[in-house]
C-alpha cells in the first residue's frame, strides 16, 4: 500500500482576524475543567467567564485570575458582526 501525502489548504475567510466583510469577536466563558478527572469523577470549578490574570503579550494573559486554568479550558465563543 503506497503512502499518500496530505496538503491542507486554510480558507482566509476562516482566520480570526479582522477583514474587510466584519470583524471577529472571542470570549472566553465557562471552565469546562475536570478537577476530577483522576479520581474517575466530573467535577468543575464554576468560574463563569474567563479573566486574565495579567496584561495581553504576557505569560499570565494565559492564566486565569478566578480559577489559575489555562486559557484553553475555557469554551470559546466566537461572535462575527458583519458591516452592511
Amino acid at each position: 500500500m503506497k503512502k499518500m501525502k496530505v496538503v491542507v489548504k486554510r480558507d482566509s475567510s476562516s482566520s480570526s482576524s479582522t477583514d474587510a466583510a466584519g470583524m471577529r469577536n472571542v470570549r472566553y466563558g465557562e471552565c469546562q475543567k475536570n478537577h476530577a478527572a483522576n479520581s474517575g469523577g466530573y467535577a468543575v470549578d464554576g468560574c463563569r467567564e474567563f479573566l486574565a490574570s495579567a496584561r495581553e503579550g504576557t505569560s499570565g494573559a494565559l492564566t486565569c485570575a478566578a480559577c489559575g486554568c489555562h486559557r484553553n479550558f475555557h469554551k470559546r465563543e466566537v461572535h462575527s458582526a458583519t458591516n452592511n
